[in-house]
């Protein structure tokens, strides 16, 4: 049963930086596409960057020069290093397969104050 752990969120000012962790159970690590996901207060979740088994990257174009995904098959864990936030990027972010998401974990938030 697959088990994600995301954690490194916190409140931040405007234009500040934040780095999120995700630590992953219950799948080979290294073989699976991964991102992150994010959900704003009353907004659905939405993907904003993935990275493949082999290291290619997609990001959304809201985040485009800002935020960068990162992977350790060593630590089973994926990162999402957010700088230059902005409030609008306030929500819940969570970790998961891509493109088709397993089972949810709790997300961790980040809230930036402008």
């Amino acid at each position: 049963q697959v088990q994600l752990e995301e954690s490194g969120g916190g409140l931040v000012q405007a234009g500040g930086s934040v780095r999120l962790s995700c630590t992953v159970f219950g799948i080979i690590f290294r073989l699976n596409d991964l991102a992150w996901y994010h959900q704003a207060p009353g907004k659905q979740r939405e993907l904003v960057a993935s990275i493949t088994s082999d290291g290619r990257i997609l990001d959304a174009d809201s985040v485009k020069g800002r935020f960068t995904i990162s992977r350790d098959n060593a630590k089973n864990t994926v990162y999402l290093q957010m700088n230059r936030l902005k409030p609008e990027d306030t929500g819940v972010y969570y970790c998961n397969t891509s493109p088709r998401p397993l089972a949810w974990g709790q997300g961790t938030q980040v809230i930036v104050s402008s």
